[in-house]
């Protein structure tokens, strides 16, 4: 990476028909399926490595394959831990179906998660909400009288679009200004002025921990309840800076539609019982963490963790939604002791989590106590086929590595790279992990994904 703490997200569409390694370890074939966007912005194709397929009826070999011993797995990952790139390391190893820890190093060490935070954010999702839940958006009239301001009420949704009707949006199923013109233009309303109504969220707009400059270099935008394409200048180009201002720009891009003056945007709040004037629809809640985990988008983990925060009546702040998201993984017997976070997107460099809670999060996801968490395991990046991993566990010299066999969630800030996931190992046994390095060298990534490939090549008994 370079001196900024940029992410680099891998926008490749991916069409996988794959086996899952295994859904709470005892389902049956699972197939996947990824969606994103090409380094220019456009949609491309790639066919990553196949892994085993399970026949439906079969016992999956995980269920018969022999566990790895704790004395097998540190000989197997001892070789790669001696790499200085590793700095402090946090890492743990747990058999998916019998929730065994196998193997760990500072486990209950707090440490710097980056975007490997994302899964506890999915999760608290998972356990909370609806599938299908989608964020409505409205525009309400301003006044009584059929002349007059109209209001752009945010209820959180980063998707909305300015796009124009049959133009690619940069998130799939995304509603469209275009169609909030249309309704108001059908209502009988005469605007005369837009105002937008910011009111449900609350506190800062940028987490305690965030660099200002991230907005420029187009990881985050000010977390406001109205944006546009998440606040992207230039929603079409990857990594595109964001708005400083993203609910004044979603109203003055209603303006423009409308015919109004986008320089007398103001905010306002939308008078009570205000009628209703039009109204759009984000996509469901697992497209939307589908594109969250994939491209680890941050704007939209902030968004969704604020959904959680709304649903168990927490204030839809960032100290908010934290509350929330370890609250909700707490009932659900995960431990999140040593967890201190600042976001629920993992670009605070403040934010704090254990390999423990990270392990344990996947691991329930993966074991038989938690079913409303196995979603969580097909919305992972798979190793050498989609999202953030699409480019990594690639030896094209030997075609050895697990690309196929693993799925992960990616972290990575300056000197710090984590990754979070579930790997089949070669006798077929399903394991989960995570590794947290902070103060790494150099070719720290490389080193924390030699330690996944090692898990792949054990059968460690």
């Amino acid at each position: 990476m370079g001196p900024t703490r940029r992410r680099r997200s891998i926008q490749v569409f991916i069409g996988l028909a794959a086996v899952a390694f295994v859904a709470a370890v005892v389902a049956a074939a699972m197939f996947f399926t990824s969606a994103g966007h090409g380094a220019n912005g456009t949609r491309a194709s790639v066919q990553p490595p196949h892994p085993p397929t399970v026949k439906p009826g079969m016992v999956p070999v995980a269920d018969n394959a022999e566990t790895p011993s704790a004395g097998g797995l540190a000989a197997a990952l001892g070789p790669a831990l001696a790499d200085p790139n590793l700095g402090s390391l946090g890492g743990r190893v747990t058999d998916a179906l019998t929730g065994k820890e196998l193997w760990q190093v500072a486990d209950g060490l707090p440490l710097v998660p980056a975007s490997t935070n994302k899964v506890l954010t999915a999760a608290a999702a998972l356990l909370t909400l609806d599938s299908q839940a989608r964020i409505t958006t409205k525009v309400v009239a301003g006044s009584q009288n059929p002349q007059g301001p109209v209001v752009l009420v945010g209820a959180g949704d980063p998707t909305l679009s300015a796009a124009p009707p049959g133009v690619d949006t940069w998130y799939r199923g995304g509603p469209r200004i275009s169609d909030l013109v249309e309704q108001i233009h059908r209502s009988g309303m005469t605007p005369t002025a837009v105002q937008v109504d910011t009111s449900a969220f609350t506190g800062p707009t940028l987490a305690q921990g965030w660099d200002p400059a991230d907005v420029d270099n187009g990881d985050i935008a000010p977390i406001e309840s109205a944006m546009i394409d998440a606040g992207r200048i230039q929603p079409s180009t990857v990594n595109s800076r964001r708005s400083k201002t993203p609910a004044l720009d979603a109203g003055r891009e209603l303006a423009k539609a409308l015919g109004l003056d986008p320089g007398a945007v103001t905010i306002a709040t939308a008078p009570s019982g205000a009628r209703q004037l039009a109204v759009v629809q984000s996509g469901p809640l697992m497209l939307r963490l589908s594109e969250m985990m994939d491209h680890s988008d941050n704007v939209l983990a902030e968004c969704i963790a604020r959904e959680v925060a709304a649903a168990i009546n927490r204030p839809r702040s960032f100290a908010g939604a934290v509350d929330a998201v370890t609250n909700r993984l707490s009932n659900a017997h995960i431990d999140t002791s040593g967890a201190a976070l600042q976001d629920s997107s993992g670009l605070s460099v403040d934010d704090r989590l254990t390999a423990k809670t990270l392990d344990g999060t996947v691991q329930a996801a993966a074991g038989p106590d938690q079913p409303a968490l196995r979603p969580l395991l097909d919305l992972l990046p798979i190793a050498g086929g989609s999202g953030t991993l699409a480019d990594r566990f690639l030896d094209q010299a030997t075609n050895q590595g697990p690309a196929g066999w693993l799925r992960a969630k990616t972290g990575s800030l300056t000197a710090i790279n984590s990754l979070v996931g579930v790997v089949t190992d070669r006798s077929g046994r399903v394991l989960t992990f995570a590794f947290l390095s902070n103060a790494a060298g150099p070719n720290g990534r490389n080193a924390v994904d030699a330690l996944a490939s090692r898990l792949w090549t054990c059968g460690c008994a």
